[in-house]
């Protein structure tokens, strides 16, 4: 299977299957999603069919304005309508009360949905013809996100899934996801905004992360996720690492050693880059057929708190 153009008529056939009750996958500037409508219940359990994905899982909301929101959400609160002015479209989920239109499959039964506005172009103008799109990201349940339409071809194309080709991921990592507690945000899960953006746009010192374990009110709060076939052993930049059919990723230098394989996720530090590089260097690093992968900490601040989340959810695996 080959993966569609992202022009007229590739998003044509796309939303059409969409509308049609099918499953298209589509690049959004975090992962690739997999997409159907937000108001067919049968096509909301396709996604879950597709991915493996458990149903208490819930999925996220996808649109392409304002409009749109109001289609999906009974209420947005002041703090919410602020976030969604600062930074949509963006990677940025709000959780918001839903309303009656939108299964309780797509919500895993809870009285909220999980909404986001992709700032990709190619999701945007699909969003438009097709309308509101339930869209976890377009992999196997538990799997390493897909950031390319290979990714998404090489996971779930034998699943018979059509994929939209926008090219490589920009951010390369999910959106956070902020709910609201008595009017104030909490983060939900950590992503390519970080925490300190979110508290700076609502006149916080820092905002209030959801504690471990809690109730899953949100995707990506399993205690291991985003992993890929090998296991991943999370270690400290410098620390003794055996070589023998392993491969090995850096935070910014190259080990020594015969490693399977390797990958610097940003040689100057950047942590915007090795956001951006994280899953994809891990899809090739799980390709070299390593019989575990050594993954290096990154700093914890900013992204790389998300980068830290992600990792230590594959090694939990």
């Amino acid at each position: 299977m080959k993966a569609l153009r992202p022009d007229a008529r590739g998003l044509a056939r796309a939303a059409a299957v969409i509308r049609r009750g099918g499953l298209a996958a589509f690049p959004t500037e975090t992962v690739y999603g997999l997409g159907a409508s937000a108001f067919d219940p049968a096509a909301a359990a396709g996604i879950f069919e597709a991915k493996g994905r458990p149903h208490f899982d819930p999925l996220i909301v996808h649109i392409a304005d304002l409009r749109q929101l109001r289609s999906v959400a009974a209420e947005v609160p002041p703090a919410a309508a602020l976030l969604a002015r600062r930074f949509w479209p963006g990677p940025l989920t709000l959780v918001l009360k839903k309303r009656p239109a939108i299964p309780d499959i797509v919500t895993s039964g809870l009285a909220t949905v999980a909404v986001r506005m992709p700032a990709h172009p190619v999701a945007a103008r699909l969003i438009r013809l097709a309308g509101p799109l339930a869209a976890p990201s377009a992999n196997r349940f538990g799997r390493l996100s897909p950031t390319t339409a290979e990714h998404v071809l090489r996971q779930l194309g034998p699943r018979g899934v059509m994929v939209v080709d926008g090219g490589p991921a920009k951010h390369g990592i999910e959106s956070t996801i902020v709910a609201f507690e008595r009017g104030r945000p909490v983060i939900l899960r950590r992503g390519a905004l970080p925490d300190a953006e979110i508290a700076a746009a609502c006149g916080l010192r820092k905002v209030r992360l959801a504690r471990a374990g809690a109730k899953i009110r949100a995707p990506g709060q399993l205690r291991a996720h985003y992993a890929p076939s090998a296991p991943l052993k999370l270690i400290k930049p410098g620390a003794a690492a055996d070589p023998r059919g392993a491969a090995y990723l850096a935070f910014r230098r190259r080990p020594a050693g015969g490693f399977t394989g390797v990958e610097v996720l940003s040689p100057s530090g950047d942590l915007r880059e090795a956001a951006a590089n994280l899953f994809s260097a891990l899809h090739r690093l799980e390709a070299s057929g390593a019989r575990l992968i050594y993954a290096e900490r990154v700093p914890a601040r900013g992204l790389g708190l998300a980068i830290l989340d992600r990792l230590r959810r594959a090694a939990a695996r």
